[in-house]
């Protein structure tokens, strides 16, 4: 019932920056919250950050200072600003949204796009 697209993931060297955005479509009521997660192989898969339709964000401790989560609610988009990026924020990103449907509340995943910070 819903979709979400991702883009912005690549290739950059260490310290630079990427932007990641994801918009969800399809039919859709009302979004609580949208966010992004990340999965590194070998390595659960862990909140980076999240931000609800009213704006409250919430960061995990390894990217505080260095990503910023924002939205447009209007257009059901969110994205990511990641800067002064490092080895270790390689991984798969994840776009979620917890979304209202006519059939409920359900979470909704992107496939993913893949983040690789190397020289």
């Amino acid at each position: 019932q819903v979709q979400l697209v991702e883009s912005g993931g690549g290739l950059v060297q260490p310290g630079g920056s990427l932007r990641l955005s994801c918009t969800a479509s399809g039919s859709i009521i009302s979004i609580n919250a949208m966010g992004w997660y990340r999965q590194a192989p070998g390595k659960q898969r862990e909140l980076v950050a999240a931000i609800t339709s009213g704006g409250s964000t919430n960061y995990a401790d390894s990217v505080k200072g260095r990503f910023t989560i924002s939205r447009a609610n209007a257009k059901n988009t969110v994205y990511l600003q990641m800067n002064s990026l490092k080895p270790e924020d390689t991984a798969v990103y994840y776009c979620n949204a917890d979304a209202w449907v006519v059939a409920g509340f359900h979470d909704y995943w992107g496939q993913g796009t893949q983040v690789t910070v190397s020289s």
